[in-house]
């Protein structure tokens, strides 16, 4: 079975918190896409970690974990995100841990870059996490970078990390800034291959033998439907493709099919970045429920902008995800609410429309607000649906119904075992 894990809507849907739950049914949990500008945290008998890099299925004993070639792999963070979890117990080896030989390197050029361009940017930011992600992906498609496999030969790296240096150069003097030299750069490369280079191995040859042999794989991805960069929000988008039918490539079997696709997404909105958000809440209705969810960047502890569950945005992200199954999490957080405002539709120019539609379009919608009865009461230990109290239940039948794909699982709480299968 090959199973990708997505988000439907902007991230921050607790993918992590699902990839944890359901690993255990999976040998390989494969990480495919994005680099550490966004987080999964997860919540189990060990504690609470925040991984950035890391598929979340390390976490869970007897998995082996993939950090596929569709990645950007920051290796000083991810020498820190691995020092992290030893100092807590959670032990990685070559023999459960292996990252692409073909994974693009965030150099820190990279991320100086990023925050010039935000500054520049000044009001037209794009809202990055400055964690130079979009130039990174940037380099990868102009051929202009180093893979993990570089890493590992020592004697064209130097040569390679000149060449580099000489042509970044060209555009950081068109900020008025020069970037570190060549030697400071090779050296923060040798400082963080040291540790890591018994784990870069060939992915692909690796995955074909595990689905060649009957091993079941999990594909996880990072943010959303609407942060994909070809679907989402663009320009506000992430600098790669979230969406499932990536997953394999991304990981490192192209020519693997997936089996299911579990799409995830939040009983209602979060946003963290800038960008169009039409269910945007405001004022105490935002700060009320940003509390009660928790709601600040697993990656950056920004403040997330919150809203009401949006229907047409939810729609589109899992009819691109192509999401076989969903995913609803943080039913518990509606729980102080008298009547949960849902946005059912869209306002644009005028016309009531329940397509998601893009570009300016988009800027221009306005929500279309219903509300449901809340159900006002702690729901974190039911373990069914008949342990829910009806308005619960209602809302989210409600939102199945709405969205058109079933709803499979209901998590309840933060904790591993804080869920119950719908259906």
């Amino acid at each position: 079975m090959l199973t990708a894990i997505v988000g439907v809507n902007w991230g921050d849907e607790g993918k992590g918190r699902m990839v944890d739950l359901l690993s255990e049914r999976y040998g390989v949990i494969c990480r495919y896409q994005g680099g550490n500008n966004a987080g999964h945290t997860v919540v189990n008998s060990g504690g609470k970690f925040v991984l950035n890099l890391l598929p979340s299925g390390v976490l869970r004993e007897g998995t082996v974990n993939v950090m596929g070639a569709g990645m950007v792999i920051d290796i000083e963070h991810l020498c820190g995100e691995m020092d992290s979890l030893a100092a807590k117990g959670v032990k990685l080896t070559p023999e459960n841990l292996i990252i692409s030989h073909r994974a693009f390197i965030c150099l820190p050029y990279h991320r100086t870059q990023d925050v010039l361009e935000e500054e520049r940017l000044a009001d037209k930011k794009y809202g990055s996490t400055r964690r130079g992600i979009a130039p990174v992906y940037g380099d990868k498609y102009m051929k202009k970078g180093l893979r993990m496999g570089d890493l590992l030969e020592r004697d064209t790296l130097a040569e390679k990390t000149e060449h580099l240096l000489a042509w970044k150069n060209l555009t950081f003097s068109g900020y008025g800034a020069r970037t570190d030299s060549a030697g400071d750069t090779l050296r923060w490369l040798e400082r963080y291959a040291e540790p890591i280079a018994p784990y870069i191995a060939d992915t692909t040859a690796y995955l074909r033998s595990a689905a060649a042999s009957g091993k079941d794989i999990l594909f996880e991805a990072q943010l959303g439907s609407l942060r994909d960069i070809d679907y989402g929000i663009y320009p506000y988008t992430t600098s790669s493709q979230t969406l499932a039918c990536y997953a394999t490539a991304g990981a490192g079997i192209p020519g693997a099919r997936l089996d299911n696709v579990v799409g995830v997404m939040k009983a209602y909105s979060s946003c963290v970045g800038e960008g169009p958000f039409t269910s945007e809440l405001f004022g105490d209705e935002a700060s009320a429920l940003r509390e009660a969810g928790g709601e600040y960047g697993a990656a950056t502890g920004r403040p997330r902008r919150v809203g009401t569950f949006d229907i047409p945005a939810s729609r589109f992200g899992i009819a691109v995800q192509g999401a076989d199954e969903l995913a609803l999490t943080k039913l518990d957080v509606l729980s102080y609410l008298p009547k949960i405002p849902v946005c059912v539709a869209y306002d644009i120019d005028g016309l009531r429309t329940g397509e998601f539609p893009s570009g300016d379009k988009l800027v221009r919608a306005k929500p279309v607000i219903e509300y449901l009865d809340g159900f006002r009461t702690d729901i974190s230990r039911c373990r069914s649906p008949g342990e829910l109290p009806p308005a619960a239940s209602e809302y989210v039948r409600y939102i199945e119904n709405a969205v058109g794909c079933p709803i499979k699982y209901v998590s309840v709480g933060a904790g591993r075992e804080d869920y119950l299968v719908w259906r």
